[in-house]
């Protein structure tokens, strides 16, 4: 159950990454030609196949369709990305889209990486060995271990986009109102006599 717990999270990371990106193939385009890593005449067709493969290559392994291949197949793909990161990392190139999840979820701030982004791959290059290595699993850890990972990716989903629309500190109107309850215990505070 494990193994297939791991398979549909890592398969649950490829979909949230590339189902929004597939309606979205020039950022996708301009974010493969921000990392200056491929030569020009292959920035296109790079850029605008990444969405589907990583779709594909999800959703193999979130059902556990031919896990060896699936497996390799992320290995690759989130080994490029954490050699891309890496590179421009080095080139002291931060302002850059690293072209995950939805382009930095579509707000108006320069996006920026890290070496965060570069832990995240590499960490995720290693649970799709994992899923290489994995000895074969019976028909109810397949379905049990899919339902875990789905969940696990959900609930992270969930809390992402909750912190999107949340704020947990002082806004602006905070300030606001803070003034604005001064203002009303001074006048109360008044005597009337």
């Amino acid at each position: 159950m494990l193994w297939a717990a791991i398979s549909s999270l890592v398969g649950g990371i490829l979909l949230v990454a590339g189902v929004p990106k597939l309606n979205d193939g020039g950022r996708t385009v301009r974010a493969v030609r921000g990392f200056r890593l491929l030569p020009e005449a292959l920035v296109s067709p790079v850029g605008r196949a990444l969405p589907a493969v990583e779709v594909i290559v999800g959703a193999a392994l979130v059902f556990g369709v031919a896990p060896l291949v699936s497996g390799s197949a992320a290995i690759v793909l989130f080994a490029s990305f954490a050699v891309g990161l890496t590179v421009n990392l080095l080139r002291g190139r931060r302002d850059l889209d690293c072209g995950c999840f939805a382009f930095a979820a579509g707000t108006d701030e320069i996006p920026h990486i890290g070496w965060w982004h570069v832990a995240r791959a590499a960490m995720l290059t290693l649970l799709s060995a994992a899923v290489v290595l994995a000895p074969t699993v019976t028909t109810v850890d397949r379905i049990a271990g899919t339902g875990i990972g789905l969940f696990v990716v959900a609930t992270a989903c969930v809390a992402v986009y909750a912190r999107s629309v949340m704020s947990f500190g002082r806004r602006p109107i905070d300030d606001y109102l803070t003034n604005a309850a001064i203002e009303y215990r001074a006048g109360s505070s008044i005597s009337r006599y």
